[in-house]
């Protein structure tokens, strides 16, 4: 038997599709309750990425205050808009955001999602019941001079905007680990490796001090990408011609939101072509699937480097973190640089789902920006907690193995390159052949032949 449900427990609600029951004390309202009923998908609400909810509210408070300002609503039902979303804006209510991240209808749920618990909870500081919009309606008032298709974008770029910069001082952080372990292990030198073969020596602090810089150069990448996000088309209502909005409306409502939002944001110059181009967002996905393999390629080095430890390479060691195995005794396995891998496969999957939701548009609008709003905010999450846990969990604690380096320095032709300028390539190509058909050691073939112990 399934749970049932009282009557008390509920409020009946209409939309222009007819009447729905309502939970009696939710914030939302009919088309929020409808869309929860259309789109059982994911299990994972919009209400889990509060960037987008607080990047809603802002917006929605700088329409009303722009609305009031060009005497288009009255001050004291903008004042109620501003009060609630000043609300949303510190984080609350966000259980009323139940709508799932995967919807059809190009955000359309979202954006009513938003504008209904604003209108109720608005009702709700003015001491009125639930659901009476005819004092504060969820579309003339909330969503006056609005529509998905220019609140949804605008949202999504100011919340990418909040969210980026916290990704990149995570990273911040991982490179600072490199660097300060590349400074601790300035004198340990190793075999340089290309193709998995032995190249020439190379010291490990240098090795370690290349990530940090890598990491650094996609911290730059990410920040130029802010920029361009920085162009709202709020204002150009439905397809970009401004139906229901002044003339004023666009330049009041933008110059409002980077008040509210403290970021430098612009206007469209084309609103018709802003309504569709997602271009922005197919930029910074390439960007952060860029970040996502140079991550996943440093965690394959670490896990290379640190393998065996005794049957492996062996040159550093990374911190034991947990049991490695249910039967085999004393094995610890790399699972942190193993969890970075899986988080850039993740990452780079959800670039290609960006990309075929981007060509997917059509005319003058693409109907897929809430697969790549929750891929964009999704995979900024996620490389952001991994780069935190990589550095807490593995960066910082790695320790050089100097024996093992130069032992495997010593066994390897590597030194034989610097040899190449004063002896020439293929008397030292014939000295190399030798050592290796010896089976001695550097030290050791160098010594019988003459040749510097240290190059």
């Amino acid at each position: 038997m399934g749970d049932t449900v009282k009557c008390s427990d509920l409020r009946r609600e209409c939309d222009a599709l007819g009447p729905l029951d309502v939970p009696a004390s939710a914030l939302y309202g009919a088309q929020t309750a409808r869309a929860i009923r259309n789109f059982p998908i994911s299990g994972i609400p919009i209400g889990q990425f509060p960037h987008l909810i607080r990047a809603f509210a802002q917006v929605k408070q700088a329409a009303a205050l722009a609305n009031a300002e060009l005497g288009q609503m009255r001050r004291e039902k903008a004042g109620i808009i501003a009060r609630v979303c000043d609300e949303l804006i510190a984080g609350h209510h966000l259980h009323h955001f139940p709508i799932d991240v995967l919807q059809g209808g190009a955000g359309t749920s979202t954006n009513m999602n938003v504008n209904e618990v604003i209108a109720n909870r608005g009702l709700e500081l003015l001491g009125l019941p639930p659901a009476a919009y005819q004092h504060l309606h969820p579309n003339d008032d909330v969503n006056r001079a609005q529509s998905t298709n220019d609140v949804y974008p605008t949202a999504l770029r100011v919340a990418l905007m909040s969210a980026v910069p916290e990704l990149v001082t995570a990273l911040d952080r991982l490179a600072q680990a490199f660097e300060e372990r590349g400074a601790a292990f300035a004198d340990v030198m190793k075999l340089g490796r290309t193709e998995l073969q032995d190249a020439v020596p190379l010291s490990l602090g240098d090795e370690m001090r290349a990530y940090g810089v890598t990491l650094r150069e996609d911290m730059a990448r990410l920040e130029a990408a802010i920029s361009l996000l920085a162009e709202v088309n709020l204002g150009g209502t439905a397809i970009g011609t401004r139906v229901t909005a002044t003339p004023e409306f666009q330049a009041r409502a933008v110059a409002e939101l980077a008040r509210i939002t403290g970021l430098p944001l612009r206007p469209s110059g084309d609103l018709i072509e802003a309504s569709w181009d997602v271009g922005v967002f197919v930029h910074l996905s390439g960007n952060l699937k860029r970040l996502a393999t140079k991550l996943s390629k440093i965690a394959n080095d670490l896990r290379l480097l640190s393998s065996g430890p005794r049957g492996g390479l062996g040159e550093i060691g990374l911190p034991p973190m947990q049991p490695g195995s249910s039967i085999m005794p004393g094995k610890v396995n790399p699972v942190i640089p193993e969890m970075v891998n899986q988080v850039a496969y993740q990452v780079i999957g959800i670039d290609v789902s960006i990309t075929f939701a981007a060509e997917g548009g059509q005319l003058q609008l693409n109907a897929f920006e809430p697969l790549i709003a929750y891929g964009l905010l999704h995979a900024i999450t996620l490389l952001r907690n991994a780069s935190d846990a990589f550095r807490d969990r593995c960066i910082t604690g790695i320790a050089a193995r100097p024996e093992r380096c130069a032992q495997n320095l010593s066994a390897s032709t590597a030194n034989f390159a610097a040899l190449v300028p004063a002896i020439g390539y293929d008397r030292a190509s014939a000295l190399a052949k030798q050592m290796v058909e010896s089976g001695e050691s550097w030290d050791t073939f160098a010594a019988c032949h003459g040749l510097p112990a240290v190059l």
